[in-house]
Parts: structure tokens; C-alpha cells; sequence
């Protein structure tokens, strides 16, 4: 089933990407919500009208992400945690004691745009900040004992 989505949806597609789906992940769960569209013919046309004229927005965009993902460059994040004495930490480490982090040197990154490994030890990890749908930026986690 060819759907038209209405919302950026992680590990699917972005705004007004058109994917195909299983006809029940479709019918159910995403047209209910509000999350996508069926992709008929004039659904189509209207969408391709619509980006047209979104994509002086989206260049704009672009180069935002492009100028966060440059004012970030090799950011190295220490996140406190307590800890074992095996160096294991109690829970894991989540996007938003990452999102917090940042917004602590000054980068407002949603929650829901960072993709992180389970981190259930000290050490340094490596997160990923998706910026834009062409731009993701690697950052650099020290997780310490608090």
C-alpha cells in the first residue's frame, strides 16, 4: 500500500515522502492518526504542488541544519551518571539526559531527533543528531560517575 506521510516518522520517511507500507500498518494505524494519507492520484498532484512551493522553506532549513551541524562540529558531551563499582550504571543513558546536555552548551536539540546505542556503561559512546533528513551529525558522549 502507497501512502503519502503528513509527519517526519523515524525509520519510515519524512513529510510528504511517499512510501509503501503493509496494507494493515497503513489502514490502521498511520490513516487514523492522522500520520499519512493513501497516495491516489490527486493526493499525488497535491503534494508535488505543495513541495514545490515549500522548497525555498526547505532550502532555508537546510542551511540552518548545516550551520547547527558546523557550530557543533567535534562537540564532546560529559554526561554524569552514577555508577558501579564494575564501571555498569544504574538504568542507561537516554536521549534526554543527551537533549539536556546540549541545551546546556547552548544547542536546543529535540529529544526525539537523537539516536543513541543502548549505553549501559562509563566510557565514550557516539550518538547520532538528525538535524535534517540530509543532514545527521555524529556527536561524542563521555558518560561519568557522578
Amino acid at each position: 500500500m502507497e501512502i503519502i506521510l503528513n509527519e517526519d516518522i523515524q525509520g519510515l520517511g519524512y513529510k510528504n515522502d511517499i512510501v509503501t507500507v503493509k496494507p494493515g500498518y497503513g489502514r490502521n494505524y498511520l490513516i487514523p492518526r492522522g500520520l499519512a494519507i493513501i497516495a491516489s492520484r490527486s493526493n499525488k498532484k497535491m503534494i508535488e504542488e505543495n513541495v514545490r512551493q515549500a522548497a525555498h522553506k526547505a532550502e532555508k532549513a537546510l542551511k540552518d541544519a548545516q550551520a547547527v551541524a558546523e557550530k557543533i562540529g567535534d562537540l564532546a558531551i560529559d554526561i554524569k551518571t552514577k555508577a558501579g563499582e564494575s564501571g555498569k550504571i544504574f538504568g542507561a543513558i537516554t536521549a534526554l539526559q543527551v537533549s539536556d546536555a546540549l541545551a546546556a552548551k547552548g544547542f536546543d536539540i529535540d529529544r526525539k531527533k537523537i539516536s543513541l546505542p543502548k549505553i549501559k556503561d562509563l566510557g565514550v559512546h557516539k550518538a547520532v543528531l538528525d538535524l535534517h533528513k540530509e543532514i545527521d551529525h555524529e556527536i561524542t558522549l563521555n558518560v561519568v560517575a557522578d
